[in-house]
């Protein structure tokens, strides 16, 4: 996929999602790289939510939000399309979430998911 406005219906990010987003990639160590969110085989469900900041991959799909560019790649995005990333940074409970449309079923820890 390209970068295009249909990645926008892959991955969502909300403001403050994006903020926490801006101020971990202004560390050195992140420094060039993008938001990339994906799914894997795993956790208590059968798939696991994760993601990491990356280059892009020529079959990525790319999106810009909030001066953020989210990667998602053509497996994950049949598991994620629709999903919405958030961030809390409440003491119990705070951090990522990713709430997402396609799960049939999602762990107790919310970071799996059974599709």
């Amino acid at each position: 996929m390209d970068t295009d406005t249909s990645t926008g219906s892959v991955v969502t990010l909300t403001s403050s999602a994006a903020q926490e987003v801006k101020s971990l990639l202004s560390q050195p160590e992140n420094s060039g790289r993008s938001l990339r969110v994906f799914v894997e085989q795993g956790g208590c469900s059968g798939m696991q939510y994760s993601m990491v900041f990356d280059e892009r991959r020529p079959d990525d799909a790319s999106v810009e939000m909030d001066g953020v560019s989210v990667l998602v790649d053509p497996f994950s995005a049949k598991f994620i399309r629709g999903a919405v990333v958030d961030f809390s940074d409440a003491l119990t409970g705070g951090g990522f979430k990713i709430s997402n449309p396609n799960a049939r079923q999602s762990c107790g820890c919310g970071k799996s998911f059974e599709a």
